[in-house]
């Protein structure tokens, strides 16, 4: 599983024309879900994405994580994470999770971000999505489960 996730202000994903998932401050995360991943990698990466110490304390360090500022989530799913365009000029998406399964392991991850206590907000599995976000900082944090990078 690979997330890309960005401190935001406020953000919003609208789906022709309407919007679908709107927060306030707090996480947008892109995340995209690979062949391997299972329900155990799910849950695993909405605990490190919720307890990530990626907002300011009082002191200006980043010492907070999203559930010590209650904030909320923006879960975006983007397959083209796993675009692999080494070699050649157009991506291949081979190790991308078939959709049943990536829809079924969003929701998962969704589902225990909410558990642990985030309200969160999604956009529309396999739609064409305009996401409009706020970068505070601006923080964007990278995430592998197999810890490529």
């Amino acid at each position: 599983m690979r997330a890309v996730i960005q401190r935001v202000s406020r953000a919003h994903v609208t789906v022709e024309g309407a919007v679908a998932g709107e927060i306030a401050a707090g996480l947008v995360i892109f995340l995209g879900i690979g062949r391997a991943d299972t329900s155990a990698v799910a849950i695993s990466m909405a605990e490190k994405i919720a307890n990530l110490r990626i907002f300011e304390d009082d002191q200006g360090k980043m010492n907070r994580s999203l559930l010590d500022v209650k904030g909320s989530a923006l879960v975006v799913s983007q397959f083209t994470l796993y675009g692999d365009a080494r070699g050649q000029r157009r991506p291949s998406f081979i190790a991308a999770a078939p959709s049943e399964e990536a829809k079924k392991l969003y929701e998962e991850f969704s589902e225990a971000l909410h558990g642990l206590g985030v309200t969160v907000a999604t956009g529309v599995f396999q739609a064409m999505m305009s996401v409009e976000l706020v970068n505070e900082g601006p923080v964007t944090i990278l995430l592998d489960s197999d810890k490529t990078f």
